[in-house]
């Protein structure tokens, strides 16, 4: 009997171990898929974070390049703002030196009678100011002997002269002038056309 006994047990206690195992092994496979769930939860929270990361760091040289842009067309108003500042005041000059032209035009090189030795000073004083306008930028708009451009031109007069071509400005009326390269006034001519 007690070896009966024995052999009951030795036969028991393999299958105790087998199943055992068994459910072991059904843990450890279940512990395992868990850790594989978390795997791909993180693997996708780490593809989601990559995403929004790029997306930030997109965003983050968007607005760079924005302000990058926005200094240069500030810089560009500013610097604008400043070659054109003077234009209202020049623009006004302008008119006072039509004016000392005008007067300059009386003179008949008479140096000996009372207006040439007045308009003697008024011919310095009309030097200086060109001087001064042309120290701020003034440049006189004189394109006689070329054809018309109405950018930097207005014609007042046409004529039909031989000898000239279609368009041709034949004469300055009243001088234009231009300041930097924006034209402040423009220049009234006479204007040949066939």
């Amino acid at each position: 009997m007690k070896e009966e006994n024995k052999n009951i047990k030795q036969k028991t206690q393999p299958k105790n171990k087998g199943k055992n195992l068994v459910e072991e092994n059904k843990k450890l496979v279940k512990e395992l898929n868990e850790l594989k769930a978390q795997v791909t939860k993180l693997t996708n929270d780490l593809e989601t974070a990559n995403k929004n990361n790029n997306e930030l760091v997109n965003k983050v040289k968007l607005a760079q390049a924005e302000l990058v842009n926005y200094r240069k067309r500030k810089d560009e108003e500013v610097s604008g703002m400043l070659k054109y500042a003077n234009e209202d005041i020049l623009r006004e000059l302008i008119g006072v030196t039509d004016n000392f032209e005008r007067a300059i035009k009386l003179d008949d090189n008479n140096l000996n009678d009372e207006l040439s030795k007045f308009l003697e000073g008024f011919k310095l004083m009309y030097a200086t100011l060109v001087g001064i306008l042309n120290k701020y930028g003034i440049e006189e708009i004189n394109r006689v002997g070329e054809i018309f451009d109405p950018k930097q031109e207005e014609a007042l007069i046409t004529d039909k002269v031989a000898g000239h071509k279609n368009e041709e400005v034949l004469e300055v009326l009243l001088k234009g002038y231009k300041l930097h390269d924006k034209v402040i006034r423009p220049a009234s001519v006479k204007v040949n056309i066939n």
